[in-house]
């Protein structure tokens, strides 16, 4: 037996077919309209309160009996410098002047990391979803024995040898193996650390031989022959996230839909002017301001990302889309606009072809 077909097996999937947990855009109806369809549907609450959690997975729970999986991030705290922070503001200034905006006078830590939140670990072992994934790191062993332990599968993104070896050692169930052509953020445990940037396929051979866990390919991929090509590399399934952006099901808004859908699809970019860490995105004014020579480096994740966040507020109130964090992989171009369950039933064809 394959080692896709084992993967499926365990998880009881018709397909080898991953919807990428997209904090923003991944919606239970996404989640369960992927699942009902044989593929692993996702959500991330990793942005969102344990309440608001809580209402996703029960509202997924609603829709599907099929197994999904729920994602969390397990960033380090971030590190306030309130020198670099009012730095950046500086910087953003200009930017929030031009909207009629005011520059905020402090700065938050809007997204909570999974490490040491003992209500969003509770409310994982009390839901139970079959799978739980990890981006950013790993959270501490004993969490990670008591989810297996309640029967839940996991995962956790690697980008490079030594993150893989980690996961493998914590007894992590499968390795998602992210390219640096994924669209999002780059789920690196320490950014500070030196980045080789494996695309996909190299990241895939690199590990095919070190490791005996499964490998979950993520990055560039948009399309069945895509997904193919992954499977013969030695992934047993595939994770997509840009090519579910336009389905109707997401929660993206006019704005990122018709970027994605134009010219602009074609220019993405690794940054960490967005939120603070590097996340590869479509091209905006924000990311070209941020990146002008002489600019201040962003305040630590997710701080910068609450300073992003307020900008777009303030330019959506005049309709202007362009300092928006709007994701997307390499493979932007390629993305189609149909319902989730099609897009699961046109990636099954060409796999088939």
């Amino acid at each position: 037996m394959s080692t896709s077909q084992r993967f499926l097996d365990h998880l009881g999937l018709q397909h080898p077919i991953i919807q990428a947990p997209m904090a923003g855009v991944s919606t239970p109806r996404m989640a369960a309209a992927v699942s009902n369809a044989g593929g692993l549907g996702s959500l991330a609450i990793g942005a969102g309160t344990v309440a608001q959690a809580r209402q996703m997975i029960e509202e997924t729970r609603a829709l599907t009996d099929r197994p999904f999986n729920v994602n969390v991030f397990c960033h380090a705290p971030a590190v306030r410098d309130a020198r670099r922070e009012a730095a950046w503001l500086a910087h953003l200034a200009p930017l929030f002047a031009e909207m009629g905006a005011a520059v905020p006078t402090e700065l938050d830590e809007i997204y909570q990391t999974f490490l040491g939140n003992e209500a969003a670990f509770a409310l994982l072992l009390e839901q139970r979803p079959a799978v739980v994934s990890f981006h950013f790191g790993l959270p501490a062993q004993q969490q990670i024995a008591a989810l297996r332990q309640a029967g839940i599968y996991t995962m956790a993104t690697a980008t490079n040898l030594r993150e893989a070896a980690l996961i493998e050692q914590a007894g992590i169930d499968a390795i998602v193996a992210q390219g640096v052509e994924a669209g999002g953020h780059r789920g690196v445990f320490d950014p500070q650390a030196p980045d080789e940037r494996h695309s996909t396929s190299v990241l895939l051979r690199l590990l095919a031989g070190r490791t005996t866990l499964p490998l979950i390919a993520a990055g560039g991929i948009m399309d069945g022959q895509g997904i193919r090509a992954a499977l013969d590399l030695g992934a047993a399934a595939a994770q997509l996230g840009t090519a579910f952006v336009l389905c109707p099901e997401s929660s993206a808004n006019a704005g990122y839909r018709a970027n994605l859908q134009s010219e602009r699809a074609a220019s993405t970019r690794l940054t960490s002017v967005l939120s603070g860490r590097l996340a590869r995105g479509m091209v905006n004014r924000l990311i070209d301001h941020g990146e002008a020579p002489g600019s201040p480096p962003p305040a630590d994740y997710p701080v910068a990302y609450d300073a992003a966040k307020q900008l777009n507020a303030a330019a959506s109130r005049h309709g202007d889309s362009d300092f928006a964090a709007q994701w997307a992989g390499q493979g932007a171009p390629l993305a189609r606009e149909m319902g989730a369950a099609q897009l699961i039933s046109a990636l099954r064809a060409e796999m088939a072809a």
